[in-house]
């Protein structure tokens, strides 16, 4: 994907307002004269025929793994144009600037680069210097902002969308080296925002009380995509000499795996072989298990995933039992079923829940218990009736579906703020945004609820 990129635009700061930057004179409530201008312009627009933007601010890396925030916004991308707005790099920059790239996918990467030292002040005030411009330049007038990062709050609290999404998909205050701030930036985007969208149903249960149209989307499947490993026979070069029986695991590597797990599974079984692909982060990988049956081989494309699991006898969830692993609905846990392979997995919430209680996937917690369930889980019949159960339900979910039952609500707060801007221009009240808005909520609620209904 990467190949795809083309450098479309730089936005660059000169010397002299790295200076203002620099000294604090540049306000984190100052926008461009531009931005200014096309927010006047909203409520001419707002019957525009052209779709309006999505502008995401995200703490995750567009090419670093492929997740929840690249399967809705590729979706979204079909639509209508979006822009998908990371966290700064820091440098030895001469200026700040903005690099701007397009993917095969339609989405627009947008990557701010700041100089080294800047107060978090002065970061704050560069990033809203930089978004301003880009707003300019791509001539963004009417956008939803669509949050991961409650962090973004800092350089986006000026702006005028026409609808403002939190998709909250981690407890990211819970995570190692979570900004201190984070929190009082949640609380702030909890007041703005028109929709809590949340990653699961445990993180669902935690956000509920705290804004009025929360609603759980739980971790979605491409099915035809991970199916496609039921039938492959060839084997990845780094792979192929492993020998069998295979254990594996695909995802970030960090402080949410449970290395002492891993190391005990290891030692238990030496005959056992324990694949581990993703990316090292926020550890040592000093720290990682090194038997000679445990093989770590880096990061795959998403592309590459189902030629991989293809080649193991169980799939693991060895998540360990933490603070960052309170609220997580890890997407692998399908993408695995979808696969054809049994999955065992730790006691985290929302696997036990429903995957658990459905038997579609065994839990264990001890080194004792992970290698008696993933004994059975080898032992078991593929072509028993546990595929038909986990094809019966994964067949009730699809990235698709999740992607229309939420801008089916981004549409309706869209209507409900054009509705209320020209009751209030017009001295009325628009009732009949409102009455449809509940309708749909009511709607969705049962919809997006199918996913867990059985827990």
């Amino acid at each position: 994907m990467n190949n795809n990129k083309k450098n479309y635009r730089k936005l660059e700061h000169s010397t002299e307002e790295k200076a203002c930057i620099n000294s604090g004179y540049i306000s984190n409530h100052v926008s461009s004269p531009s931005l200014h201008s096309s927010n006047t312009r909203f409520k001419f627009l707002a019957a525009s025929s052209n779709p309006p933007a999505l502008v995401c601010l995200s703490h995750l890396r567009w090419d670093f793994v492929y997740q929840r925030p690249q399967h809705l916004l590729t979706r979204c991308a079909k639509e209508r144009p979006v822009f998908f707005i990371e966290e700064p790099i820091f440098g030895s920059y001469p200026a700040s600037r903005m690099e701007i790239s397009r993917r095969e996918s339609g989405v627009w990467v947008v990557v701010p680069h700041l100089p080294e030292g800047l107060s978090a002040e002065a970061v704050a005030a560069a990033q809203q210097l930089l978004i301003d411009e880009l707003f300019a330049e791509q001539e963004i007038y009417q956008y939803i902002l669509w949050y991961y990062t409650p962090m973004a709050m800092s350089f986006t609290r000026h702006l005028k969308p026409i609808a403002v999404v939190y998709d909250c998909m981690d407890e990211l205050s819970l995570f190692a080296g979570a900004p201190p701030a984070l929190k009082k930036c949640e609380a702030e985007l909890f007041k703005c925002a028109d929709l809590v969208f949340t990653g699961g149903q445990s993180l669902y249960e935690s956000k509920v009380n705290q804004h009025p149209n929360v609603y759980a989307f739980p971790s979605s499947i491409d099915r035809a995509h991970f199916a496609q490993a039921r039938n492959f026979t060839g084997e990845p070069a780094d792979q192929a000499d492993i020998l069998h029986p295979r254990l594996g695991f695909f995802g970030v590597i960090d402080e949410r795996m449970d290395l002492d797990l891993l190391s005990g599974i290891a030692q238990a079984r030496p005959d056992w072989h324990l694949v581990i692909i993703g990316p090292v982060v926020k550890i040592d990988p000093a720290i990682l298990p090194r038997q000679e049956n445990i093989h770590y081989l880096g990061g795959k494309s998403y592309q590459e995933l189902p030629t991989y699991v293809a080649g193991w006898n169980v799939a693991l969830l060895p998540f360990a039992h933490n603070e960052s692993t309170r609220f997580i609905s890890p997407t692998k846990t399908p993408e695995y079923l979808a696969a054809g392979k049994p999955v065992v997995s730790t006691s985290i919430r929302d696997v036990v829940r429903p995957y658990g209680q459905l038997g579609l996937v065994r839990i264990a917690d001890t080194v004792t218990e992970f290698v008696a369930a993933t004994e059975e889980a080898m032992n078991q019949n593929h072509a028993s009736n546990w595929l038909a159960q986990v094809d019966a339900f994964l067949a009730q979910t699809s990235w698709d579906s999740t992607w229309g039952r939420m801008i089916q609500l981004v549409e309706s707060a869209m209507s409900d703020r054009v509705g209320l801007a020209s009751g209030q221009e017009n001295g009325i009240i628009a009732p009949v945004q409102a009455a449809k808005r509940s309708a749909v909520k009511r709607s969705t609620s049962i919809v997006a609820s199918d996913f867990v209904s059985k827990d």
